[in-house]
């Protein structure tokens, strides 16, 4: 028998032109760069490798066909990372969709037989 402890859930994300652009993954690591102005720090916080988290803004930038990310090497203490205008309606597109769709969800019950 099926207990009364099922949950919904459900995951969204953005394509274009059918290619995966960005994800609940992808939107936490550019919101901390763009707390943090580090793709560096920015990875440590969502808990990728600086590796992963750059590929992951590489892809990004491939499949949106624009930077998404603008970095500027520094001196002593470092550069700094910045997103750009297309970077932050990413994430409000996603923000937006993730309101309408994924907390709807996982606020309905489960109906019951």
């Amino acid at each position: 028998m099926i207990e009364n402890d099922l949950v919904p859930r459900a995951s969204v994300w953005l394509e274009r032109r059918g290619v995966y652009l960005l994800g609940d993954a992808e939107a936490q690591l550019l919101e901390a760069i763009e707390r943090t102005g580090s793709i560096k720090e920015a990875a440590k916080i969502v808990g990728l490798s600086y590796r992963t988290a750059w590929a992951r803004v590489q892809n990004l930038e491939q499949a949106l066909g624009a930077p998404a990310v603008q970095s500027r090497a520094g001196g002593p203490r470092g550069g700094t990372s910045a997103l750009t205008g297309d970077a932050r309606e990413l994430i409000r597109r996603h923000a937006d969709l993730r309101r309408r769709v994924v907390e709807p969800l996982q606020r309905a019950p489960i109906p019951t037989p």
